[in-house]
């Protein structure tokens, strides 16, 4: 694999995406270190006063690190293209009866989108975040790598994002491990060292999810049927379920059958039924899938027509499992694993690798 070429911030003005969270300020400590002429912009992508946001006190928490650091805040308000480009994806996938990854189109459309474009008309010559990956630049082409953190990798969530965003990207906490990130917060005295990480769905935040969707898609009660067929109860709704979900099923402890867990292994949208199955059911697992809306980072990799021996991952943290991924006439990316992968989810996104390079990746569409 070419050795990258890094992506030098010195002398730069780096416009930085700033959350008020301590990845990110930490992201602007390095950025003043390393001699970069560092902007802060904080962005706005959900503004509904529920009592779940948390949007007006990560960005007095920005401020509070801007005045510590002495950097030029900036503040702007993505909220209607976050809905429009994002979340309206989101919900038609679950109408669809899919599991849909928000975080990487937002990734795409906004972080590296409309984003990108409002820091050039800051004078930004480059764009940095707090995410954990590393970006370079090889054979004139921008890339994507791993973060050092295994823990904490972001390079799934980052796959969509295009080659030329990339060549015009840093991101500061690559090489660092989470721990140390902490350390450098306190050691230089910023107030939210010890803030927690956020986590889920921005606009979710720490409500129930079942809760939050059923504002805005009705829910759909049916039933929920083994794979003979046989009714063991009701659903609330497709959309709240998802393959290999064993929690919510409201199924346990049944006298008639043994302490085996339930798992969901299955959705019939014709008759609305929840297909469901105990212990480890062969409905579970798949060795194949056929992924839609491919997008490589650069050109497609070389031997994809005949088959690409690569590794992927069909889920954030998963560990690599090695393939084989071909292109098929409709563009479609067909991959076979040497093992099999118990519950994929469709709707989620398979992501390819070279080592600790990422290539690209794919909406998952079927699975078999």
């Amino acid at each position: 694999m070419t050795a990258p070429e890094h992506i030098q911030v010195a002398d730069k003005r780096v416009i930085l995406g700033l959350s008020g969270g301590v990845d990110s300020a930490v992201a602007a400590i390095l950025l003043q270190q390393s001699g970069a002429d560092v902007h802060a912009l904080h962005m706005t992508n959900w503004e509904d006063d529920d009592g779940y946001c948390t949007a007006a006190d990560d960005l007095q928490d920005a401020r509070n690190v801007c005045g510590q650091l002495g950097i030029p805040l900036h503040n702007v308000n993505f909220s209607k293209q976050y809905r429009d480009q994002v979340f309206e994806y989101f919900l038609d996938e679950y109408r669809a009866g899919r599991t849909p990854n928000p975080d990487v189109l937002c990734n795409r459309e906004i972080k590296f989108g409309v984003f990108r474009d409002y820091a050039r008309r800051l004078g930004g010559e480059l764009l940095a975040t707090g995410h954990y990956a590393r970006s370079g630049v090889v054979d004139g082409h921008g890339a994507l790598f791993k973060g050092a953190d295994p823990g904490k990798d972001q390079s799934y969530f980052l796959h969509a994002v295009d080659a030329t965003a990339l060549a015009e990207s840093v991101f500061p906490l690559g090489h660092m491990q989470k721990a140390e990130v902490r350390r450098v917060a306190r050691d230089s005295g910023l107030t939210i060292h010890d803030k927690k990480d956020s986590t889920g769905i921005c606009f979710i935040g720490e409500r129930p999810f079942r809760e939050f969707l059923s504002t805005y898609l009705p829910a759909n009660p049916g039933d929920m049927r083994t794979p003979g067929g046989e009714k063991i109860g009701t659903h609330q709704g497709l959309m709240y379920y998802t393959l290999g979900q064993r929690q919510g099923l409201g199924i346990g402890g049944r006298n008639d059958r043994g302490e085996e867990p339930w798992y969901v292994v299955g959705k019939n949208l014709d008759d609305n039924v929840l297909v469901v199955a105990q212990g480890e059911h062969e409905w579970l697992f798949s060795d194949r899938l056929i992924g839609t809306a491919v997008s490589w980072i650069g050109a497609a990799p070389a031997g994809l027509a005949t088959g690409l021996h690569c590794s992927a991952k069909v889920r954030y943290r998963q560990a690599d499992q090695r393939c084989h991924a071909t292109t098929l006439a409709d563009g479609t990316v067909e991959v076979r694993f040497e093992q099999r992968q118990k519950a994929v989810a469709p709707g989620q996104f398979v992501v390819f690798y070279d080592e600790n390079r990422c290539l690209g990746g794919a909406v998952i569409d079927q699975i078999g």
